[in-house]
């Protein structure tokens, strides 16, 4: 392997890497908050992905009768759930928040579907239309098991994921969809290493959105009430925070970030309803170098699984994967390692 060839893989691997911080960073937020591991992840940045597609194609796309359908959902959820509890008063305020509101992006994206408008214009819906997918996710299937195990929540995430994965075949098709490159032209370094706008587009993107997930999470209040939450959710409770109140806006901020890895990794790779499963599972690789609860470990760990898939990949196409996978092995064995065990003691009793 060449210098050149070795650049290559590397620039690759860090454009790779950059997709897989951001998809970590978001899977930390929701289960440091929630106790959620959140696998149907990929397929929101996938859908993300298909919903531009749709947007470049003077289509509408499907994804508002996906928002349509989550919205009635969650509302007809919320209704009952206020009525059992006896708080009548408080459903028009459901109504609104979860019936009505999810409704605007979609009749944005109505009177925008159409040739000749803006790319600006077509991301900046697409971002509105994918931002509530996941928050109601959670409010239908999420927030009324929110007290079960961590088991139990992974396995309804899993569950999650195929039924997400069957919708997105139901309301997009099974045809891939590709986006149209949002930087054009090529950067030359030295004599013959070639970057194309796009990949530095990802990579400059993922160093400005992890700096400004830094910002939220140490300068603003709703950062700190996420950060309280995820350390002790009994003890925010106790000083006023409400812990469904900042899972809701956890499942939020996760959602904008998938809409935003859709929308940067449409133009390098051919997007289908069922795309965004292994890149949920690559950035699960990731997050769990950061043990789940550390955002700068699971920003290099990302890295790291990106550039491993990248040199991989040249080595042999067809187990890249699996090399990428292994790395959970080492990881789970040194984190065992490190951990604290502590064994019960059991008393003997003398007969």
């Amino acid at each position: 392997m060449s210098w050149d060839v070795a650049l290559i893989l590397a620039m690759d691997g860090l454009a790779n890497g950059s997709v897989y911080l951001l998809a970590g960073l978001g899977l930390v937020l929701i289960f440091s908050v929630t106790r959620v591991v959140f696998v149907p992840f990929g397929d929101v940045a996938a859908f993300s992905a298909l919903t531009l597609a749709a947007f470049q194609t003077g289509r509408v796309p499907p994804t508002i009768g996906l928002v349509m359908v989550l919205a009635a959902l969650a509302t007809a959820t919320e209704l009952v759930s206020l009525w059992r509890r006896g708080e009548l008063r408080r459903m028009p305020h459901a109504l609104l928040a979860w019936g009505v509101l999810p409704l605007v992006p979609c009749l944005l994206a109505w009177l925008t579907a159409r040739p000749g408008m803006p790319a600006v214009v077509q991301i900046l819906v697409t971002l509105l239309l994918i931002v509530p997918i996941t928050p109601l996710l959670a409010r239908v299937v999420y927030q009324p098991i929110a007290d079960a195990s961590v088991l139990v929540l992974l396995i309804v995430s899993l569950a999650l994921h195929f039924l997400l994965s069957g919708l997105g075949l139901l309301f997009f098709g099974p045809e891939g969809s590709r986006t149209e490159p949002l930087a054009s032209g090529v950067f030359t370094l030295g004599e013959s290493f070639v970057v194309s706008g796009q990949v530095l587009l990802m990579v400059g993107s993922a160093i400005v959105l992890s700096g400004l997930f830094f910002l939220v999470f140490e300068r603003t209040v709703a950062g700190k009430a996420l950060r309280a939450t995820a350390v002790n959710r009994v003890g925010a409770r106790l000083v006023g925070i409400r812990p469904a109140r900042t899972a809701l806006m956890a499942y939020g901020s996760a959602s904008l970030l998938a809409g935003l890895i859709g929308v940067l990794i449409g133009p390098v790779t051919t997007m289908y309803y069922d795309s965004g499963f292994i890149i949920g599972l690559k950035a699960f690789v990731a997050a769990i170098i950061g043990g789940l609860v550390s955002y700068p470990i699971t920003a290099l760990g990302a890295l790291a699984v990106g550039l491993v898939e990248s040199f991989a990949s040249f080595w042999s196409g067809a187990l890249k994967d699996v090399i990428v996978f292994s790395l959970l092995i080492p990881v789970l064995m040194l984190r065992s390692y490190l951990s604290r065990h502590e064994e019960e003691e059991q008393d003997e009793v003398d007969e």
